[in-house]
């Protein structure tokens, strides 16, 4: 995808406040300190786009921004996160699942998993709604300069054994270096069927 222009749209919890559905929208998702706002970024071509942080746990609103005119990329909140607020963290599941549920031009969510860590019972719940509601995931596995080449096989294959998938699905990313970027580009193209 050659992204010439994105913009924020607007921040929201509650569908009344989404904006109009009128472009097909893909879905970010992770454990807070994924990695999920230095992806978008990446794919994005924008350094500040969404705003990274070491402290986890920072998107507490859902963010949408316009690709191009073309699509929508939707920030969700991340989760797992012990140390936020616990109100904050009992509106995480319902904002996001009530998301997942009712946004009927959702066409896809990138699944966030650090290449480092089996996944979590957050990610599992993830994935389950993914499956309830027939959304597609877009696995992607980040911080992948982190480990070398043969570690990053072994934890590919754990990963994908830990969540019941073919390896073959998943896409290798580090914001770092980039590697992945036009990968993971490919897959959402053709899960929104819009042109590159």
């Amino acid at each position: 995808m050659d992204v010439k222009q994105t913009e924020f749209i607007k921040s929201a919890v509650k569908p009344r406040d989404f904006p109009p559905a009128t472009l097909p929208e893909v879905a970010f998702v992770g454990r807070s300190n994924v990695g999920k706002s230095s992806l978008i970024n990446v794919l994005a071509n924008r350094k500040a786009l969404v705003r990274t942080s070491s402290t986890p746990g920072r998107t507490q609103l859902i963010n949408f921004f316009n690709v191009n005119g073309l699509l929508t990329l939707v920030d969700l909140p991340g989760y797992g996160y012990a140390k936020a607020p616990p109100e904050v963290r009992k509106q995480w599941g319902p904002m996001i699942e009530t998301y997942l549920a009712k946004r009927e031009n959702l066409k896809a969510v990138v699944l966030i998993l650090d290449i480092r860590r089996i996944p979590s019972d957050g990610d599992l719940q993830m994935l389950r709604w993914l499956e309830n509601y027939n959304i597609p995931p877009i696995l992607v596995l980040t911080k992948c300069d982190k480990l070398s080449k043969v570690e990053r096989a072994r934890q590919t294959g754990l990963i994908a054994a830990a969540i019941q998938r073919d390896k073959g699905m998943m896409l290798l990313f580090s914001a770092l270096s980039r590697d992945g970027r036009d990968q993971v580009w490919q897959e959402i193209v053709r899960l929104l069927e819009v042109q590159a």
